[in-house]
């Protein structure tokens, strides 16, 4: 069935891209198919049968779209579902689209390749539209210079995008170098710089903010010697550029003579204040979606606002966060920044990825975000319906193709020896599934027992190499006799109730073909009530592979720590580390009490205090907020809310416990047990 939807996923959204410029129709009608196969792949659950292991990250950036649409909605809410505010509504809601077109470029195995096609296709289209335009004679060659060149549509739009999908194109090409596919590459090359070229014709200052940085996003992908000819080439390009746009030296000579901004600046200015006044009126809710026109109108009516203003500024505010801040308050800024750094964070952590497909595709989804922030300084972006379209088709197809192309980027074998060690007792349930995980990447299993009651230890030996039986001293000090026991270059410590994934352990087998850092985190994937937890506890990195030459556990009682010596270098992981950390709920109540009263005395231990009971609800209320705020716990649904609230208790508990192994309340207890 892939092969099937392959052609037509790839067809459709290199037909999106291409025709963006050409006609928005056929970019929002590329879109809507492929929303509507996306839809169709995810009731008929295909993706699910692949094996696709959906990344946190995509879910993440759906929050950031659908977070938009929520905003949105709740602002056109509270201005009585105005038939203006309606208009606006509707070019949002096509955000909602987002998950649809990842389920089908994910299903589609969307790579780096179509997604470079594509943009590369999209600059072909750029030049076209300036060939159509001198050979029909509409604009005499020697005053094309002299007009902005807008391709039949809005020169801002034009020279924005036109400028963003030639330099994408030029990360193609890049691409295609790095590739060993010469010939496409050089071809893409010339088609981004040409696309670059053209877009400057539109006289767009925008382009000339975002052009140094789209500059400066291809230096991580360009040799040493390239970087240093690069500082003398960007700002020798920089200077040209300025110095071929017409409204930019004409708007310099005339403050230069007279001293005043020219009317454009002036007429933004003037719109950047009234937004400003509307926000500072209604911070928490704005104006309304059609509120701002009616404001605008009414300032223009009263005296108090240019009369220019109704021609060019009733329907946005000219600033992408200013415009939302007016319409929408606070709630409305915070969509706004969901929307350009949630993806610009994605990203940007694989910018500097040695997998060639994987880096050039952040790269070119770095330039995306980026450049949307720029063009939002002078346009208001999400308020077109074109530009939105386009940031939602593009950043759906970077970020799918990019996580398609990571699923494939771990092909290289393991050079380094490893012992994995686990510590047990009681693990029956857990113990089979954890050591077969452990075999996809250790080639020396150690099981150590605290002195199980049930099957551990009889199953323990039909998967491990080494199985001892011990007394139990503690966390710490048991996982460290463990180590000791290890004889591998590297040791993976894992608890029974924890899984390598297939896709994790492809990964360490890549890393330690030639490891890249002296220990790694793996991300936990806590799987509770049926559920995967991609957020909230799962937002945890704990270390657990690491070069075993020096290394040591804490004595901790509980939540023990591996010492890794002063300067050795420590990265994370992708991969997921599934934990099965409850079996039900009354497991949960048995193990939460067991780890908050140990944590209890290891603080107590330690020496530490706590004089009244306000630490121990104020720490349960914070450890509520960053699980189920800052760690995104609520994308999790309800099981993210019980497992929140259930962190949150053993904070509480773990501290309330302090509180009762003061030296005054201990005594008093004694001399009560004394009494009976």
């Amino acid at each position: 069935m892939i092969n099937h939807i392959k052609k037509p996923v790839h067809l459709l959204f290199a037909l999106g891209v291409a025709g963006t410029l050409l006609s928005s129709s056929v970019l929002a009608g590329a879109t809507l198919v492929l929303a509507i196969a996306g839809i169709v792949i995810s009731q008929k659950n295909w993706l699910h049968h692949t094996g696709w292991d959906k990344p946190k990250e995509l879910r993440l950036l759906h929050f950031a779209f659908w977070f938009f649409v929520l905003v949105s909605i709740y602002s056109w809410t509270l201005e009585g579902f105005s038939y203006e505010g309606g208009k606006t509504l509707g070019t949002h809601a096509r955000l909602i689209l987002f998950w649809p077109l990842i389920i089908a470029m994910s299903y589609g195995r969307l790579g780096a390749g179509t997604a470079f096609t594509a943009f590369a296709l999209m600059a072909v289209s750029t030049a076209m539209l300036l060939a159509f335009t001198l050979v029909a004679g509409s604009v005499p060659p020697a005053s094309i210079l002299d007009s902005r060149f807008g391709g039949g549509i809005n020169p801002i739009s034009f020279g924005n995008l036109a400028l963003l999908g030639g330099f994408i194109t030029l990360v193609g090409g890049s691409f295609c170098l790095r590739s060993k596919r010469r010939a496409f590459a050089l071809l893409l090359i010339i088609l981004g710089i040409s696309s670059a070229a053209v877009a400057l014709l539109s006289q767009t200052r925008s382009n000339l903010i975002a052009l140094p940085v789209l500059l400066l996003l291809l230096l991580p992908l360009l040799k040493r010697n390239l970087r240093y000819v690069s500082l003398v080439a960007i700002p020798a390009l920089l200077v040209t550029a300025m110095a071929t746009n017409d409204r930019l030296t004409a708007s310099a000579a005339e403050f230069t003579q007279t001293g005043s901004l020219d009317s454009g600046i002036t007429i933004r200015l003037e719109v950047w204040n009234l937004a400003w006044q509307m926000f500072t009126d209604n911070p928490w809710t704005g104006v309304g979606l059609g509120g701002y026109a009616h404001k605008i109108e009414a300032a223009v009516d009263a005296g108090s606002a240019s009369p220019v203003l109704i021609d060019c500024c009733t329907g946005h505010a000219h600033n992408d966060l200013l415009n939302l801040a007016a319409t929408s308050g606070i709630p409305g800024i915070l969509g706004w920044a969901l929307l350009i750094f949630i993806p610009l964070a994605v990203f940007s952590r694989h910018v500097l990825s040695k997998h060639i497909a994987t880096a050039h595709l952040a790269v070119a989804g770095v330039m995306v975000s980026s450049s949307y922030l720029l063009f939002g300084l002078t346009e208001a972006t999400f308020n077109r319906s074109l530009f939105l379209t386009f940031y939602l088709l593009s950043i759906a197809g970077l970020a799918s193709a990019l996580f398609n192309e990571l699923r494939t980027s771990y092909v290289r074998q393991r050079t380094k020896t490893v012992s994995a060690t686990i510590i047990t007792k009681n693990e029956e349930d857990h113990i089979a599934d954890c050591l077969k995980s452990a075999r996809l990447v250790a080639d020396e299993v150690i099981v150590l027992d605290s002195g199980s009651t049930d099957r551990t230890v009889e199953i323990a030996r039909q998967y491990a190499d080494v199985v001892e039986v011990t007394d139990w001293p503690g966390f710490g000090v048991q996982k460290q006799r463990a180590l000791d026991k290890a004889t591998g270059e590297w040791v993976l410590s894992l608890d029974a109730d924890e899984r390598i994934t297939p896709e994790l352990g492809r990964e360490i087998n890549h890393r330690l073909a030639d490891p890249d850092a002296d220990a790694y985190k793996l991300p936990w994937a806590v799987t509770i009530y049926g559920t995967r937890l991609d957020f909230g506890r799962s937002g945890r990195a704990p270390l657990r592979l690491f070069r075993r030459e020096g290394v040591r556990f804490s004595d901790a009682l509980v939540h023990e720590r591996i010492l890794i010596p002063e300067g050795r270098s420590i990265k994370t992981l992708r991969g997921r580390l599934t934990h099965y950390t409850h079996r039900d709920f009354g497991h949960s109540l048995e193990k939460s009490a067991k780890y908050a009263w140990l944590g209890s005395k290891e603080k107590h231990r330690q020496g530490k205090k706590t004089r009244t009971m306000i630490y121990p609800t104020l720490r349960g209320l914070l450890t509520f907020i960053q699980v189920y705020f800052i760690r995104f716990g609520f994308l999790d649904g309800a099981v993210g809310y019980l497992t929140a609230v259930t962190y949150a208790q053993v904070t509480f508990n773990k501290y309330a416990g302090l509180w009762t192994l003061a030296p005054k309340r201990n005594r008093s207890s004694l001399t009560k047990e004394g009494q009976h």
